[in-house]
């Protein structure tokens, strides 16, 4: 196990990615290798979550069944075991699946249904999370006679946790810093069929353009985004119980455009068969940006109010009346808003925030 010191400089070059401003992309390849230090694993799968929904988004991975990703996925979704939705984040913890399962790795369907075909020997899970939300969870995967993950690598990945949750927020935050265009065209809702394989049955002629904004899958999946996918698994998860959250998600996908992806039921068709997966893909809704914006930039409940009251249109004065402060008031939070989402007028906050 390494000194506390060595331990403690890892801590501050991981909080100096985040001063660095990286691409969430960047980001987490540069923790990655950090971690690497302290718990070597031959494969890793990383996505970021929708803070209030938890589903996966722009996931990053290496790993030896690529031509397998639907069932993956699927599979992830529908394991209870060390489902991020319920490791340990207050504090956070990573756990091995070897030690949690008592060394039965069957006991994971995960495990179970794909990952014993590529000898995968253990896997170390953590979730990334703060008071505003889960940011993204990590998967390290150990196989080929490498062994199980130790105690004290978890622990030590553990104490990784906080730094980077919190660079991951801050990774958020810089998306909807990254430049809105209020002129550009709203795009027209795209719904594409799945079958409970995760298999695109069909879709709408609009799809292609979201297909075209949203993050490729690998080979042989490269027409399929991954955050597709990842709604579609949230569905057959809820239905089976296995968690509660919506299959929803909201994405950045450039510009200053987010993605509302949501996943649904079709009417049973006739002859009994199972129906089909509909997951629409539309522009986010003010609303549901805001929601994002606000968790992302750890905003106080009072500069909430402050910010989707200003969105509503209301000016200095009926801002005071509202909030129940005076005018003066309003014009120092409002200034500390700026500082901390990095504008200047209130026009650019509610534009950056809500959109359209």
């Amino acid at each position: 196990m390494e000194s506390r010191w060595v331990q403690g400089r890892r801590i501050e070059r991981i909080a100096a990615l985040d001063d660095a401003r990286l691409e969430s992309h960047e980001y987490r390849r540069a923790v990655l290798r950090e971690i690497a230090g302290i718990a070597g694993h031959d494969a890793w799968v990383w996505p970021l979550a929708d803070p209030l929904t938890t589903v996966g988004i722009s996931p990053m991975a290496r790993i030896p069944c690529a031509e397998e990703l639907p069932l993956l996925i699927a599979l992830k979704y529908a394991t209870a075991l060390n489902r991020w939705t319920t490791l340990p984040t207050a504090p956070a913890r990573a756990l091995s699946l070897a030690a949690v399962s008592g060394g039965d790795l069957s006991c994971s369907q995960s495990w179970a249904g794909i990952l014993c075909r590529y000898s995968i020997t253990d896997v170390l899970s953590i979730a990334f999370a703060d008071r505003w939300g889960i940011w993204g969870w990590l998967d390290l995967w150990r196989g080929h006679g490498a062994g199980t993950f130790t105690g004290e690598e978890a622990e030590q990945v553990s104490e990784l946790a906080p730094a980077i949750a919190t660079g991951l927020r801050h990774c958020s935050a810089r998306q909807f810093q990254s430049g809105y265009d209020a002129r550009a065209p709203l795009h027209e809702q795209a719904v594409l069929v799945l079958g409970d394989d995760l298999g695109i049955v069909s879709q709408t002629d609009s799809a292609a353009l979201w297909l075209d904004l949203l993050q490729r899958g690998p080979r042989p999946h490269q027409g399929i985004p991954a955050e597709v996918l990842n709604v579609a698994a949230q569905l057959l998860a809820t239905e089976r119980g296995v968690d509660a959250h919506p299959a929803s998600a909201l994405v950045h996908v450039g510009a200053g455009v987010w993605a509302r992806l949501s996943a649904s039921r079709m009417n049973t068709p006739a002859g009994g068969a199972a129906a089909p997966i509909a997951v629409t893909i539309q522009d986010a809704l003010p609303a549901e940006r805001l929601a994002v914006f606000e968790r992302s930039f750890a905003l106080s409940p009072r500069e909430c109010q402050l910010l989707e009251l200003a969105g509503s249109g209301l000016d200095t004065a009926a801002l005071a009346d509202a909030l129940g402060i005076g005018r003066y008031t309003v014009q120092d939070q409002f200034k500390s808003l700026f500082g901390k989402c990095g504008v200047q007028s209130r026009g650019a906050l509610v534009a950056m925030a809500a959109g359209r």
